[in-house]
């Protein structure tokens, strides 16, 4: 296991410490309002364009093949630029990205620009993760990680509401200038608040384990695959549900700002029990490797509630079912956000991350195109039954994980 991070102690380090994962909440909250407005505004999309569930499947999949692509480039770009400029490059262009849809004007032009928003989108993770890394001991990372990309579900909570309104009061075109716009008034801030931790270990920076070498790393081989079942369950909240509602449910999209918001509340609740599970357990003595993955397989379990989501003939009961399902993703990646950090050095994680969120990408790739055919085939059933299962996959795969690492397997001793 790599040496904790150094930081801070005194009350300023402290503070600041909390201050710099609250900019990186903020940037994900950003992320997410980006990668929402296209999902709220998709009922109103498919109808002016008329779209079919496979094309607007296959938009999907634009995003989905340029965040593939990307993490592998994301994140050593980041881990070579440090946190501040490499977190400034991504969110730059992927708020420019979110605007340019203001200018679609069909399937090929959104999915050039959802192609183009995920490029930058795809530095997000590798570069909150290094943040987090820089500034946070093992003991608080997963509480870190959790606040961090809470900022997910925060803004999956507040894009319904606030693009159906924006929508309603202005047009579809509007909402992604707003989006755009927020994205880079945040950067004006990150630009001049953020710094390096003042305790950082010397050299830090220095003391990378090549690209080449961590993807033949059997951890980081593992770690990836268990990304490829997890991660698409999330996708397909994300760009599905509120058009499972107005499909399936008869929502319209004022029914779609009060409602569809509710899973990602509870995603958020989630990202913050799994950091104070994962806590409670180590304070108890169990080892750090044990407590991310008991962690990992609890809140796997909570998420095949979604399998009698879609079976409940109340719609209230469904979505109640599915918050559960939301709540256990995002406990079980806050875990699984901290866990590269606890075996590999802090100027490595960035890289590893990206390797991992290349084989998110993958899966989301591959389900996103088949949710759509399966949809417009049959119905949302064997959907929502394949995504209460891929989780428990994925928590056994992390679950075998090695425990330790050999210096060929990619550890460097510090």
């Amino acid at each position: 296991m790599s040496a904790p991070a150094q930081t801070g102690r005194g009350a300023a380090g402290l503070g600041a410490r909390w201050a710099m994962v609250g900019l990186v909440f903020l940037a994900t909250l950003i992320n997410y309002l980006d990668r929402q407005t296209l999902s709220v505004a998709a009922p109103v999309i498919i109808d002016q364009f008329h779209l079919t569930n496979f094309q607007y499947s296959a938009i999907i999949f634009a995003f989905m093949l340029a965040y593939t692509v990307m993490n592998g480039v994301s994140g050593p770009m980041v881990d070579r630029l440090g946190s501040k400029l490499g977190y400034a490059v991504c969110i730059a262009w992927w708020s420019i990205a979110a605007m340019l849809h203001a200018l679609a004007r069909g399937a090929l032009s959104f999915g050039v620009f959802r192609f183009l928003l995920g490029m930058g989108e795809a530095g997000n993770w590798p570069a909150g993760v290094r943040v987090v890394t820089e500034w946070f001991p093992p003991k608080e990372r997963a509480l870190a990680s959790g606040i961090f990309n809470s900022g997910s579900a925060v803004g999956a909570v507040v894009a319904p509401p606030l693009i159906a309104w924006i929508i309603l009061k202005s047009g579809w075109q509007s909402a992604f200038l707003a989006v755009g716009g927020v994205g880079l008034l945040w950067l004006l801030i990150w630009v001049f608040v953020y710094r390096t931790p003042p305790n950082a270990p010397a050299g830090a920076s220095t003391r990378l384990i090549p690209f080449s070498r961590l993807v033949r790393s059997r951890w980081v081989c593992q770690f990836t695959v268990s990304k490829i079942f997890s991660d698409p369950v999330w996708y397909f909240y994300i760009f599905w549900f509120p058009q499972y509602l107005k499909s399936a449910r008869g929502f319209d999209i004022a029914g779609l700002g009060k409602f569809a918001w509710i899973p990602f509340l509870t995603a958020g609740i989630g990202n913050l029990l799994g950091g104070a599970f994962a806590a409670l357990l180590l304070s108890r003595g169990l080892g750090v490797a044990a407590a991310r993955k008991r962690s990992v397989l609890l809140f796997a379990v909570l998420m095949t509630s979604a399998i009698p989501a879609v079976l409940a003939s109340n719609v209230f009961v469904s979505i109640g079912l599915i918050s559960t399902a939301t709540l256990g993703y995002s406990g079980a990646l806050a875990n699984m956000l901290a866990m590269p950090a606890d075996y590999f050095p802090a100027a490595t994680v960035g890289s590893i991350w990206g390797i991992a969120s290349m084989g998110a990408g993958l899966g989301g790739m591959i389900f996103s195109l088949l949710t759509g055919w399966v949809v417009d085939h049959y119905s949302y059933v064997p959907v929502f039954v394949g995504f209460g299962i891929l989780p428990l996959i994925a928590a056994v795969i992390v679950w075998r994980l090695p425990e330790r690492l050999t210096y060929h397997e990619g550890l460097i001793a510090q």
